[in-house]
């Protein structure tokens, strides 16, 4: 493992206390909904500051679709029970339904016959899978039981601004939640049999203009290139954890990298957007629409930052990762704190709207709480990814996310954090990517999907080339650290950034890179998902036979990237080989 060295001691050394916790408190003077006279003054204040700190700042606007929820009544049997209603939950006027308890059944056993016309109730948070399939079902409604407190959400699964292919997906049913005595107080009034339940919501849904803010400070040896390290600044209530302590987060960093900006090989990008909350991402999904070719050719990683420094979040090994972004991640963390980081595979959630274009990943959340048995901690743990922690605490999305639920001397060390793993991405010689790890994750995918295909569908041609690429690659990867020629370094940089044009879009993306798949769980080589359909159909019906062509030409896809990624990984050894050969003439 690769020891900090002085001069990074120092750099991380430099992150203020009184600064970032100053900055929280700044931002959390106001609630910052998407679009709102709120919200941009917070941009006001980050965008006056970073170009007090010499970076070059660009504010831009675009219309986006978003929502805001402004109030809702349940009433069961006759009986008032407090609720929220959610972003992108239809408005409906004193809606009057049957109520079904859905509890006892899991969300593939929900049906027409169950569902259709009557009201949904079921435990846990209002997530988008679980509206879309309560709409296939024909329900007039849901209602989620959450903890001890309701939970902000937005229940549309259509990524940024829709489109004519995803308006038919956005929700037409009214959501709410109600806290846990809300729901045992409806299912005692549901014990005598069925109960009705009269719902009223009122959602804000609409076009209106939000703001997208970059700040850019160039590096000295290849400007174009950069590191777009980005946060929300729209949030839930005051949001002092999410996204208040992350946006502090970033304006330290920005103040540090600042102070070395002669230091720095490549450039640094930060951006700050809305539509976060209320608008599914629209902010950095409109920037990826906009700027597509130059992510595609300039963007070395995409670190992402969210509710960071929260009181008790002792938790540093499960944040989100992709394969290729791990190895720096568990460097960092383990030089800095000590633990081991594990890492969490993402999911299709927080601003990763940049898989299309080709570019890696790394962080979302950073610190989380331990694991806990509370429902609403349960809950988080499978939000957030690998199930293994409680989440970024009990405050999350509610109106208690307020300063008191910050450690000022925990956002200080995720601070430290992510200032030394986006220094190295500035300024290593070679980029502290291991594609061989990406190729590795491919092969594991491939080789899950082949068993549960069984004999619907052969994939060994896919998984021998990717096996012969993770071979090649790890390979590369033992020859890379005594390379020392600077151009072959940089020729070397850009064959990564190639590699993983081809391997992110290949192991995240579903559907086309220029286009963003929905806000619902997606498996490793998503262009493979149907094979568990395929499964599960008789083999010799027509549905069978169009499942088993149309996952043929997905395959073929999935070898012809591979296939390219070896001829790249072909190129790479010469160039290697090339280098090594030039060295050893200069020695002699």
């Amino acid at each position: 493992m690769r020891s900090i060295d002085k001069s990074e001691r120092e750099l991380i050394a430099a992150v203020d206390r009184v600064r970032l916790v100053e900055w929280n408190r700044r931002l959390v003077r106001e609630v910052r909904l998407s679009g709102s006279a709120e919200e941009a003054r917070a941009f006001d204040e980050v965008q006056a500051e970073l170009e007090r700190l010499g970076f070059t700042t660009k504010r831009m606007s675009t219309d986006a679709y978003i929502s805001l929820p402004i109030r809702a009544s349940l009433e069961v049997n006759g009986e008032a029970v407090d609720c929220i209603t959610h972003s992108m939950s239809a408005s409906v006027q004193d809606l009057q339904a049957s109520l079904v308890d859905l509890a006892p059944l899991p969300p593939d056993r929900w049906s027409a016959d169950i569902l259709a016309g009557r009201v949904g109730l079921t435990d846990g948070l209002a997530v988008p899978g679980l509206v879309v399939r309560a709409m296939e079902c024909g329900a007039a409604g849901m209602v989620f039981v959450n903890g001890d407190l309701t939970y902000e959400m937005i229940v549309s699964p259509v990524w940024g601004h829709p489109t004519p292919e995803t308006l038919d997906r956005l929700p037409t049913i009214p959501v709410v939640s109600v806290t846990r005595h809300g729901g045992e107080r409806i299912r005692e009034l549901m014990r005598g049999g069925t109960a009705e339940c009269v719902m009223t919501t009122v959602v804000d849904t609409g076009i209106r203009p939000i703001p997208v803010l970059t700040a850019e400070i160039n590096g000295r040896e290849t400007p174009e290139d950069f590191v777009l390290f980005s946060g929300h600044i729209d949030s839930w209530h005051y949001g002092a954890m999410d996204n208040a302590s992350a946006n502090a987060l970033m304006v330290e960093v920005a103040r540090v990298v600042a102070a070395h900006r002669y230091e720095l090989r490549r450039s640094l990008r930060l951006a700050f957007w809305s539509g976060h909350s209320h608008g599914r991402y629209a902010g950095s999904a409109w920037y990826c629409d906009t700027h597509w070719e130059e992510l595609h050719e300039h963007c070395m990683v995409h670190i992402n930052v969210d509710s960071v420094g929260g009181r008790g979040a002792t938790v540093l090994s499960e944040a989100n990762a992709m394969a290729e972004t791990k190895p720096l991640a568990a460097e960092v963390i383990e030089a800095l704190t000590g633990q081991s980081f594990v890492g969490t595979r993402y999911g299709r959630s927080g601003d990763q709207s940049f898989w299309g274009p080709g570019v890696p990943s790394l962080f979302m959340g950073l610190s989380e709480q331990p694991a806990s048995d509370d429902p609403a901690a349960r809950a988080f743990a499978q939000l957030f990814g690998g199930g293994n922690t409680g989440g970024f605490g009990w405050w999350w999305h509610t109106t208690e996310d307020t300063l008191d639920k910050i450690d000022p001397d925990l956002l200080v060390r995720d601070t430290q954090i992510y200032l030394l793993v986006i220094w190295r991405f500035l300024t290593d010689p070679l980029l502290p990517i291991t594609c061989s790890k990406a190729a590795l994750d491919v092969e594991s995918a491939l080789m899950r999907w082949q068993s549960r295909a069984g004999e619907h569908l052969d994939l060994s041609e896919a998984i021998r080339r990717a096996r012969e690429l993770t071979q090649r690659l790890r390979a590369i990867d033992a020859q890379m650290p005594d390379l020392q020629d600077p151009a072959a370094r940089e020729t070397c940089n850009r064959l990564i950034m190639r590699m993983c044009r081809l391997l992110v879009p290949l192991n995240y993306v579903k559907g086309s890179p220029f286009d963003h798949d929905l806000a619902l769980s997606q498996s490793p080589l998503p262009k493979l998902a149907d094979i568990d359909r395929l499964a599960a159909e008789a083999p010799g019906t027509l549905r069978h036979r169009a499942l088993q062509t149309a996952l043929r030409r997905r395959s073929n896809e999935v070898c012809h990237t591979l296939k390219e990624a070896i001829r790249l990984a072909d190129e790479w050894s010469d160039v290697l080989t090339n280098a090594r050969r030039q060295e050893e003439g200069a020695s002699e």
